[in-house]
């Protein structure tokens, strides 16, 4: 009997110790530290011996992320699968990575990585990115490594390991480029690595941010949020107004790539929309060859698989990846032109009905009533966009916000509103909406339910929110962008021909040049005005004043940023 008392006794102790004397510190087993012990260093030097970076060959984190020939990028996406676990330790949240090249031709591929918010990995940390990827020698990424850990205050071993998501698109690298993030995210004690699967890029985004939001996130969920949400949009048109005047059918060019396999999936739970899908990949085509939204926008001729049978009916063009969306009309059957709606026509088209929806719901009956609430909404541009479509949405009465080229600024920006619209011309964008106006939606949502089902401005809030739900709110999304567009499309009985004509694009063309030094131009004004070399700036104010009542002109004054080096080479004698 005593000694089975003595044995209970030291056990106790034992378990009991750290809590009576150290009442206010946290048990050891939770403990962190933010020191690479010596264990953890020899894996990430073992395993990055195996991913050698390429010689001769420097690469940069961009708004797309690190993108260049598969073959030079094994080393890069290891990299990345490091720095995705450290972020995830960091931010103690689920973190994605994408391997993907979007638009890029089909040899090459690239990485980049989700913040927990589902959006693009923060700025404060593309330098770091910038450093492992170009680290020479296994033993300097380590030294990189140690040094921003203790900088960041990174804690190992702590409450919550890494944990990361990983996709891929349909490129034929993305299976060994996948198996080298592995690698990277496992070269980190605890770190654990989700294979998705084939995805298109926001759908990435979207799990990662349900994920950090404690929401169902895989795949049929996504699928579900966003056939649930075109229904109720659906169901809520107008009486009379549905299907009028508007096409039938729908086609769409899937880029021979991810969105064209994951649109035949989601039709499927669609049957209030019939969807034709071509250049779905399994036909055989070139992924981004000839298809695709960046080649239609740019190039302005009907994809390939197209033609004079699909003369007068809407068309529609995703990316390689799923995340940039263009529609497209053939007008004749004598030529391969198009009429182009670009990502500025489809931003023109959700702020109309947003404006529309809010304007409902701020109205009983003929009346305006007032509300302690007041949505701010803005509509984010770079200098990309065509000045028609700016023209158009003053004429709205919108507030109109440019920021500089890049997803990245944008999405920034238009965060900063209740409603934040931003789109790039390339068919990139989407809508953002706070968690104070969502809130405060459906709050009111349920008080005009309360009161009578069937008023408009119960219908207006009901549609607000539908949209919120249908519109990936991580990233850009080509599948929940074209949702939304035949939905409001329906609700307002548009032709795509009535949508072309909204307003009359003022003439552009963009074209890329490679100079020596793109730095030597410093731009301000959201790249709208050159600030150095001095006088170039007059110089481009003269071009414009000379040819700004010549038909076909340039529209300079919104496109200055993506062909300003054509000028600028024979401006200053280079060309």
């Amino acid at each position: 009997m005593q000694e089975y008392i003595s044995i209970r006794i030291f056990v106790i102790i034992v378990f009991v110790h750290p809590w009576k004397t150290t009442k206010n510190a946290t048990p050891f087993y939770l403990s962190g530290n933010n020191d690479m012990d010596e264990r953890q260093k020899s894996l990430i030097l073992n395993s990055s011996s195996r991913f050698p970076p390429p010689q001769g060959v420097r690469l940069s984190y961009g708004t797309a992320g690190f993108r260049a020939d598969a073959l030079l990028l094994e080393s890069t996406v290891f990299r990345a699968g490091i720095l995705a676990a450290l972020r995830s330790l960091k931010t103690h949240s689920v973190i994605g990575l994408m391997i993907t090249a979007s638009h890029n031709k089909v040899s090459d591929n690239g990485i980049k990585v989700a913040d927990p918010s589902g959006g693009m990995l923060t700025q404060d940390w593309e330098p770091f990115a910038d450093a492992i990827a170009n680290a020479a020698t296994p033993e300097h990424l380590v030294q990189l490594i140690d040094e921003f850990v203790k900088k960041e205050n990174i804690h190992f071993h702590g409450v919550r390991s890494a944990e990361i998501l990983l996709g891929r698109d349909t490129r034929p690298s993305g299976e060994s480029l996948l198996e080298a993030a592995k690698q990277g995210i496992n070269s980190i004690v605890g770190a654990l690595a989700i294979d998705m699967g084939i995805l298109t890029t926001p759908q990435l985004h979207w799990m990662v941010r349900a994920r950090n939001k404690g929401m169902k996130a895989t795949e049929v969920d996504y699928y579900e949020q966003l056939s649930v949400s075109f229904r109720c949009l659906i169901d809520l048109i107008p009486n009379g107004q549905k299907i009028h005047e508007i096409e039938d059918k729908l086609v769409m060019d899937g880029a021979n790539g991810i969105g064209g396999e994951k649109m035949e999936v989601l039709k499927k739970m669609l049957d209030c929309l019939p969807i034709e899908v071509r250049n779905s990949g399994k036909g055989g085509g070139i992924l981004n060859e000839g298809v695709g939204a960046d080649y239609v926008q740019k190039e302005k001729v009907v994809p390939q698989g197209f033609g004079f049978k699909d003369v007068g009916i809407r068309c529609a063009s995703l990316d390689g990846d799923a995340d940039r969306l263009v529609y497209f009309s053939v007008p004749s059957c004598d030529s391969n032109m198009i009429d182009l709606v670009d990502g500025d026509k489809i931003l023109s088209l959700f702020a109309l009905f947003i404006k529309e929806q809010l304007s409902v719901l701020s109205m009983d009956g003929n009346e305006k009533i007032s509300d302690d609430y007041r949505a701010r909404f803005g509509v984010i541009q770079t200098a990309y966009a065509n000045g028609a479509s700016t023209d158009y949405l003053k004429q709205l009465g919108l507030e109109i916000v440019f920021t500089p080229t890049g997803v990245k600024y944008l999405h920034e920006q238009a965060a900063q509103y209740d409603i934040g619209i931003y789109f790039e011309a390339n068919g990139h964008g989407t809508i953002l909406f706070s968690e104070c106006f969502l809130s405060w939606l459906e709050t009111r949502c349920n008080e005009l339910s309360s009161k009578n089902q069937d008023t408009e401005q119960h219908k207006a809030a009901l549609r607000l929110l539908a949209v919120s739900k249908l519109i990936n709110q991580a990233v850009g999304d080509a599948l929940s962008n074209l949702l939304l567009v035949e939905a409001i499309l329906q609700h307002m009985g548009w032709s795509i021909h009535k949508w072309v004509e909204l307003y009359q694009d003022l003439p552009s063309r963009q074209l890329k040049v490679k100079v020596a030094d793109r730095t030597a131009v410093v731009t301000a004004n959201a790249e709208t005005m050159v600030v150095t070399p001095p006088g170039i700036q007059d110089a481009i104010n003269v071009e414009i004043g000379n040819n700004i009542m010549r038909p076909g002109v340039l529209d300079m004054a919104y496109c200055l940023s993506g062909f300003l080096h054509i000028l600028l080479m024979h401006l200053l004698g280079f060309m």
